[in-house]
């Protein structure tokens, strides 16, 4: 059983509990913390999307700035989220008719009220938007572009297994229908390290760049990523559903994150933790989630069992 790395606290009682594991890498590579089963395969989810991004970029994905960084995004569904993945298609002669993710609401809940539940509001619009182009400029066909054994997809299946390190232990099938590759947390964080660390002008580092200077983007503009982008400087950050984080800093300090039962609440505290565990400063207000009791706050969400915590 995995150790506890978060406990939910409400009027001075820990009602709730979270288990999990961690990977993190000091600034050359080698291991600096190692907590559960970091070496055991996981989906991470959209932790992965940065590999599938530098997968399509080193075959000709010609996007920069905020269009590169969407290409990775988990984004909130907001009204420039949408544009810019509209944008993405028109330059490849497509419409939204092409996309293949499902109809979803937007993530951000001031959009949901009023937005309409459509595919370009989906949260991985941007990736299935940057997906299509790629084969457009590849002349591969975009109708099958979801399926294993696409062009595609075997482009990203070994791109994954060059960042990482590490052969794909299984294949499933992500929310957004697109193939997903188990690796382990360790694989992940190592990935996360090659993209910051790689030559400038490199496909690795243009989107690493890209997702820095744009974190709303790949996130939106009231996410828990976004904050910590723009509070630590150099910080790249990339969350997964089922409680799964993944960062690298400037230096190549990576770590990726899994919480056993899928909370999402606990990413965010385990990952300042284990920043701070490598060294990094981040603001007090982002290291714990405050839990409310009427309109009083009666209690936090905090990390547990890590150096810092």
């Amino acid at each position: 059983m995995h150790p506890v790395l978060v406990e939910v606290e409400r009027s001075g009682f820990v009602e709730s509990r979270h288990r999990g594991s961690v990977a993190a890498l000091a600034a050359d590579g080698s291991p600096a913390l190692r907590i559960g089963s970091p070496d055991e395969p996981v989906f991470p989810r959209s932790a992965n999307k940065p590999m599938q991004a530098v997968a399509m970029a080193r075959r000709g994905l010609a996007l920069e700035g905020e269009l590169l960084a969407l290409s990775s995004a988990s984004h909130s569904g907001e009204d420039f989220h949408v544009e810019g993945a509209r944008k993405i298609l028109a330059d490849v002669g497509l419409t939204p008719d092409a996309l293949q993710c499902p109809p979803q609401w937007p993530l951000d809940p001031e959009v949901a009220v009023r937005a309409e539940k459509s595919r370009l509001r989906m949260n991985c619009s941007g990736k299935h938007a940057a997906m299509l182009a790629t084969c457009v400029v590849n002349g591969w066909p975009t109708e099958s572009y979801l399926e294993p054994d696409h062009p595609l997809q075997r482009a990203v299946r070994e791109t994954v297994e060059e960042l990482t390190g590490e052969r794909i232990a299984a294949t499933g099938v992500d929310g957004c229908g697109a193939p997903l590759f188990a690796v382990s947390l360790t694989g992940v964080a190592r990935a996360l390290r090659a993209l910051v660390t790689a030559e400038p002008g490199t496909p690795e580092r243009r989107l690493a760049d890209a997702m820095r200077a744009h974190p709303e983007w790949t996130s939106g503009t009231h996410r828990d990523e976004y904050r910590l982008m723009t509070a630590v400087p150099g910080l790249l950050v990339k969350c997964g559903a089922e409680g799964v984080d993944a960062f690298a800093l400037a230096d190549g300090r990576a770590g990726a994150i899994k919480v056993d039962d899928g909370a999402m609440r606990a990413r965010t505290p385990v990952t300042v933790a284990t920043l701070r565990a490598l060294g990094a400063e981040v603001p007090d207000e982002l290291a714990t989630v405050p839990l409310h009791g009427g309109d009083a706050i009666v209690g936090e969400i905090r990390a547990v069992g890590l150096p810092d915590a």
